[in-house]
């Protein structure tokens, strides 16, 4: 196929062609003229010489072919370089434009604002409140900031999953069952209540210390399974970079690297951190529920041309088989990208006791109560933060 390069190259108003045509039409004239009336001597010396000179007849030809062959060489690398740099720009765009089939937008904005909760803490709450009661498996989303005194002190889980992941400083984590542990700055504790546990979540340094905790329900048939816990240090997290974008995988997989977090409820939880001028697409799987929590810059997300999205919002994204976010601001860009496969049951939820009916939510309450079917040891224990 003939380019648009190669057309204007053979074109008339070319310069190439132009200068073809006028050695072309010299070298004819000089071939073709007679030349001017001169002495018999001078006729004779020509004769002479061009007799002692049988080559001088193939030398037009000879510069012709000289001539015509620089031309077609300096067209051709002129095309090739044309070709190349229109293919390199061709590439940079697809790839800029890596979209999906179905993408994503955003189909709900709300900002986290700050509320106390328990002992003098202050967390802002997204999922969970009356604006956003749940997003299928998820039940609450709260970015906590919390200074001693103040903490979580004792307080029972049934139905569903914590997901604790330290922005800042330290929390120590103790449960009835003689489970201590601490995490700090970029770890992270997946626990599962399963059919019962009782802990406490209290500041283990000076100062402000900062996260997200993430509630994930638990399907029908997994609710009361024994629990369980998954910690993962910082250096333990996957991470991965690509074109200005770092993130660590909590859970799920990105730019080819998956994380070792095994989820009951099939999850995908990630850390992004866009630089300035740096554009994201991420696959999400169609069907699940997913959302994004801004913890530092702000970003478009979904569509290019989109209002930007602030620090402490929650973007609620609407169906699709990926998100792609661009950063247009000055500075870096930090998100939490959430997403998980809807369990399609019916929820009940009374504090921190979730399950599928009012019946069962009593039964839980009860159990709590009398320190039976999970809550053996609660009666008899107590944190020592």
């Amino acid at each position: 196929m003939m380019t648009r390069s190669m057309m204007k190259l053979l074109s008339p108003s070319s310069p190439i062609y132009t200068t073809l045509s006028s050695r072309l039409a010299r070298i004819n004239a000089t071939r073709h003229t007679p030349p001017p009336p001169k002495s018999s001597r001078s006729a004779r010396s020509l004769t002479c010489t061009t007799a002692s000179n049988p080559k001088s007849k193939s030398k037009h030809p000879r510069l012709l072919l000289l001539i015509v062959s620089l031309i077609l060489l300096a067209a051709f690398l002129l095309i090739r370089a044309t070709m190349s740099s229109s293919s390199s720009s061709s590439d940079a765009v697809a790839a800029a434009a890596a979209t999906f089939e179905k993408p994503r937008t955003v189909v709900k904005k709300l900002l986290a604002e700050s509320q106390p909760e328990g002992d003098g803490a202050t967390v802002r709450r997204s999922i969970g409140r009356y604006e956003l009661r749940n997003l299928d498996p998820f039940l609450m989303l709260d970015e906590f900031s919390v200074s001693k005194p103040a903490g979580f002190p004792d307080h029972p889980h049934r139905g569903f999953e914590t997901v604790t992941y330290m922005l800042e400083g330290a929390f120590t984590h103790q449960d009835f069952a003689g489970h201590k542990g601490t995490i700090s700055t970029g770890d992270v504790q997946w626990m599962t209540a399963g059919r019962g546990i009782v802990h406490s979540e209290m500041p283990a340094a000076d100062g402000v210390q900062k996260g997200l905790q993430l509630w994930i329900n638990l399907s029908s048939k997994d609710k009361m399974i024994e629990p369980r816990y998954q910690e993962l240090m910082s250096k333990d997290i996957s991470c991965a970079e690509k074109d200005g974008v770092e993130v660590k995988i909590i859970a799920g997989e990105a730019f080819g690297v998956r994380s070792p977090v095994y989820t009951r409820t099939p999850t995908m939880y990630m850390d992004f951190t866009m630089q300035p001028g740096s554009q994201l697409h991420q696959p999400i799987p169609e069907g699940w529920n997913a959302f994004v929590y801004i913890i530092d810059g702000e970003g478009v997300f979904g569509r290019e041309k989109a209002s930007p999205a602030a620090a402490h919002h929650c973007l609620v994204l609407g169906p699709g088989d990926g998100l792609s976010v661009w950063n247009k601001s000055g500075e870096p860009l930090r998100f939490a990208l959430v997403g998980g496969q809807p369990l399609n049951e019916p929820v009940v939820q009374h504090g921190p006791f979730v399950m599928n009916t009012r019946a069962e939510i009593q039964q839980a309450m009860e159990d709590y109560y009398y320190g039976r079917n999970g809550f053996e040891k609660a009666r008899h224990w107590s944190s020592t933060a």
